[in-house]
């Protein structure tokens, strides 16, 4: 059924066009999470205010219409999809305010957990709740799920840790627990329902074995159905309200902010893994363990270790474990190192009498105890990895009595063994009691879907009833658990969450059949295809981790959902069906606005770089063979070319005046058809050739300095204070410390090949790395000098495919980091100073290096939230430059007290000049003007 006509009126008079979504490419593009459902969505609709949610819901309740509500969209279970209206947030959901030292922070729903973290760590204090999507998921979804982590159980969750909340329920009422007058307003217009609410809690309080049950079931960790513990823990209604919409997914109201109490973040930790010979003893001594002071303890049968046992970096002795071995990765943590000591002495001495088949010590050295998270934290990678292409991966999420673990753990593997999931592992929250199993699943056919629904209803008889555990710990219902709510929590309890929906939700519009469904099926309906795409991208669970460092997320597609439409796209044309008008939309889409700079990698669990995959499609239209070989051979005249071409436009910028320049070229790209780059003010000069001296006596040691392309041909803008060229900044500073600079013979022929690369022209990026690689074991004696790269993108792609063993070559970070600090002296300025860390300084590790360095410059540094990338992305900047903007959106704020900034790309530094109102140097201006050489 569509949407009714007057509702789509009433929505297109309130929200702008640019925020509402219902093309096929988009709703499609929206309609996927990270759980392994999916549902198309009619209308997107993505909400800038809470006035735009109130307006929302009333209008969607007078017309009966279904909403959704999507914070990041990496939740497991089909909470957060929908076949109606799907409202989504927008950049204005990003306030925090830090009260009390840290002791308590507000939050709003568009806050990322660790952003949120970040902000706290000043104080030594964090959010309780710690998922593993913890850099990806928001706190709306942390809060509506409930969702915990490997720390936090069941003390320090939302649930526990809540002190405030605002909420705008079904009807549009808004209630701000914090806010008195918000509360007197909503008792005078809500008094029956806060009466209803407090019969309920004293109905249910009274019945004892409704009572004890729910207790029982909340000393666990537990997310199915709703949160009746709020009945029996409070008997105030507004207390009784605010906590039951804590794990309510969104299907009780729309939270806006949250204000949590935060618990302790203690600066010392360690580390310990002891491999106990059995699934017996390893979870007896979790049972010890309960009672120590340990802040997590992991638990990974043999099965998951075998999964990650051939990684790079695993260590031998994981490969030599028995085929019973079931280990815990256990971690103390304390305020100071002296309590961490006698912390660990306490865990190894309570545990000293269990037999061992491995053990590495605790070790507060960060080298050692990330290799021992490595391996927890590469266990669910591992299976998506190997799994047949076609087929998704499953994440589920129990909870056992830590009492009758081992008899859990040995008859799920009883379980995985009947019904043939041979791939599957466990690992999981052993303190707890809670297990999560991995496996891998397809849906293509009926017998596939049997399978499944065979195992599952194993698993929730042995969990649920068998066991009295819970078959959501911490993913949330969603779609997944709802048909097994009842049996799990008994007639009584099932018909009290209903009671609670239909009273907060009389008309069912918010986030129907997520956690409490009248359709036995559902967890069996919709399921998520994941066809074969490309080798590239067909390992992606689309689980979302990518988004938040996507420059053009919001603008058009993340890498998520790049991967979901050219799935999609591929799985109709195997159909045979029409997939012009689609390609032509994803054309602009996925691919034009790609900065394809690979930074989704890093934060995917498979390492897919969706940058890749561009790449190789516009290889596919790169018709321009011809220009690209005379580019190639040419590339000298080109850089003649492109300094013309910048002359030029200086002298008409002189003529005209800087303002009438940028009018006019903003009108001369629209009559293109955007075709032509548009002029700023931060648009460099031209930069004289190099005039390359050849080597003289000196006695200095020799540095071959690679000048990048456009640090040949692009000098600073016309208004920048600093009009020395970056050339001859740098061979001063080079000099400064004692080097003899040296350059490459006809440097202006040699370029990095990334121009092609990017491109599609892949042979003639090639080409050009080998030439330039060539050149550069001659300049530098075979690998006996340094290189100095100046720039960071070109060192990247120099690298990443295998550089010749016997080439030192360094990135500005590294060189200065390596061989200029110990023969400079600093003075550090007053001035604040902004820092971006390119795309490519992070590929190289350089990140902390790049702020560390920028410190010793400057007293006060700032590095903007939420910026992983510029968008410039080589000449997009120059042909998208809608790409650079949205990138960019936030820096002028956050920058609004730095008089300049700092990276090591000069093309990002023209974008983020133009959008951050401060001028953007290289490195080596902060480091030359704030440094002299030792005597």
């Amino acid at each position: 059924m569509s949407l009714p006509a007057s509702f789509l009126s009433a929505v297109n008079a309130l929200i702008p066009r640019d925020r509402r979504f219902d093309d096929p490419l988009s709703t499609l593009a929206f309609g996927t999470d990270a759980s392994f459902y999916r549902l198309i969505p009619k209308l997107v609709v993505r909400v800038e205010s809470e006035d735009e949610v109130i307006q929302l819901l009333k209008l969607a309740g007078a017309e009966r219409v279904p909403v959704t509500f999507r914070a990041a969209g990496t939740s497991l279970s089909g909470q957060a999809i929908s076949d109606s209206v799907l409202i989504v947030l927008g950049d204005n959901w990003n306030g925090r305010e830090i009260r009390h030292q840290g002791s308590q922070i507000r939050l709003q729903p568009g806050v990322i957990g660790a952003q949120a973290n970040a902000v706290l760590a000043p104080f030594q204090r964090k959010i309780g709740p710690d998922p593993a999507s913890i850099n990806a998921c928001k706190i709306g979804g942390i809060v509506a799920n409930n969702a915990s982590g490997m720390c936090c159980g069941t003390a320090q969750n939302s649930y526990q840790t809540l002190a405030g909340l605002r909420l705008v329920l079904a009807d549009g009422a808004v209630l701000d627990t914090e806010d008195s007058a918000s509360v007197a307003a909503f008792q005078a217009s809500h008094g029956e329902l806060l009466t209803r609410l407090a019969d309920l809690g004293r109905q249910t309080r009274a019945n004892t074995e409704l009572a004890a049950r729910i207790r029982h079931k909340y000393r666990l960790k537990n997310t199915t159905g709703l949160s009746l513990n709020a009945l029996i823990d409070f008997d105030q209604p507004l207390d009784i309200l605010s906590h039951l919409m804590v794990g309510s997914e969104g299907t009780l109201g729309f939270i806006s902010a949250v204000t949590y109490d935060t618990v302790p973040d203690h600066p010392h930790k360690a580390s310990a893994l002891v491999v106990f010979p059995d699934v017996e003893n390893c979870c007896r001594a979790v049972t010890v363990l309960k009672r120590q002071p340990v802040s997590a303890v992991e638990l990974l049968d043999r099965r998951s270790l075998r999964s990650v046992q051939n990684k790079a970096g695993m260590p031998d002795w994981v490969k030599a474990l028995s085929g019973t071995a079931c280990a815990l990765l256990i971690e103390s943590r304390a305020a100071s190192q002296g309590l961490l000591h006698e912390q660990l002495a306490q865990i190894m001495a309570a545990i000293a009498a269990f037999p061992v088949e491995k053990q590495v010590d605790f070790s507060e050295d960060p080298a050692v105890y990330n290799l021992l998270w490595k391996i927890r934290k590469d266990t669910f990678p591992a299976v998506g990895a190997v799994r047949q292409t076609g087929t998704t991966v499953i994440i589920e999420d129990v909870t056992f009595p830590v009492e009758v673990l081992a008899e859990g753990v040995n008859r799920l593997l009883a379980l995985f063994d009947k019904h043939h999931y041979d791939e599957a592992i466990i690992f999981g929250h052993a303190l707890e009691g809670n297990l999560h199993f991995v496996f891998t699943q397809g849906f293509d056919s009926p017998e596939q879907v049997a399978r499944y629904e065979a195992f599952m209803q194993d698993v929730a008889q042995l969990v649920a009833v068998e066991f009295g555990g819970s078959l959501k710990a911490e993913h949330g219902t969603g779609r997944n658990m709802a048909p097994f709510v009842e049996l799990e929590w008994g007639a009584d309890a099932y018909q009290l969450m209903w009671q609670l929906k239909r009273l907060l939700d009389p008309q069912g519009i918010l986030n129907p059949d997520a956690v409490l469904s009248e359709d036995p099926q559902i967890h069996l309906k919709h399921l998520k295809p994941l066809p074969a795409a490309d080798e590239i991208v067909d390992k992606c669970i689309e689980c979302g981790f990518c988004e938040p460092v996507c420059p053009s997320k919001g603008l058009t597609l993340s890498p998520r959902q790049r991967i979901v439409i050219w799935r999609d796209i591929q799985a109709r044309q195997r159909r045979g069906e029409d997939t012009r008008q689609l390609e032509r939309d994803y054309q602009y889409q996925g691919i034009d606005t790609c900065a394809a700079t690979g930074l989704c990698a890093q934060r995917c669990p498979v390492g897919i770089n969706t940058g890749d995959l561009v790449r190789k499609l516009r290889g596919r239209s790169a018709t321009h063979q011809g220009a690209a070989d005379w580019l190639a051979g040419h590339f000298a005249t080109a850089l003649r070319g492109t300094r013309l071409t910048l002359w030029a436009a200086n002298g008409v910028r002189q003529l005209l005046g800087a303002p009438r320049l940028a009018k006019t070229s903003a009108a001369l790209r629209r009559l293109s058809g955007n075709r032509l780059p548009q002029w700023t003010a931060a648009m460099p000069q031209a930069v004289q050739a190099i005039r390359v001296a050849p080597p003289s006596g000196d006695a200095r040691p020799r540095v071959v300095y690679l000048a990048a392309c456009v640090s040949r041909a692009m000098g600073p803008a016309f208004a920048d204070r600093e009009q020395t060229p970056l050339l001859d900044k740098t061979r001063a500073l080079l000099e400064k410390g004692g080097f003899q600079v040296v350059f490459p013979e006809q440097l202006d022929n040699l370029c990095c090949g990334q121009p092609f690369a990017s491109k599609g022209y892949a042979a003639q990026a090639d080409g050009k790395r080998q030439e330039l690689i060539d050149a550069l074991l001659e300049a530098s004696r075979g690998g006996l000098d340094p290189i100095y790269c100046d720039t960071s993108p070109c060192t990247l792609r120099l690298l990443q495919d295998g550089l010749d063993a016997r080439l030192q070559l360094f990135d500005p970070v590294r060189f200065i980091r390596e061989k200029l600090l110990d023969k400079l002296e600093f003075q550090p300025q007053e001035q604040p100073v902004a820092v971006h860390v390119t795309c490519s300084t992070q590929h190289l590790g350089e990140a902390q290096g790049l702020i560390d360095i920028v410190r010793r410059c400057a007293r006060e540094v700032v590095v903007p939230e939420g910026i992983h990338c510029c968008g410039f992305a080589g000449d997009k900047g120059f042909t998208t430059p809608e790409l650079n903007a949205h990138s960019l959106r936030s820096l002028k704020d956050a920058v609004q007290f730095c008089e300049e900034g700092i990276s090591t790309s000069r093309t990002c530094e023209i974008g983020l000049s133009q959008h951050a109102g401060i001028d953007y140097h290289g490195l080596v201006y902060l480091v030359d003007r704030t440094s002299r050489a030792r005597a």
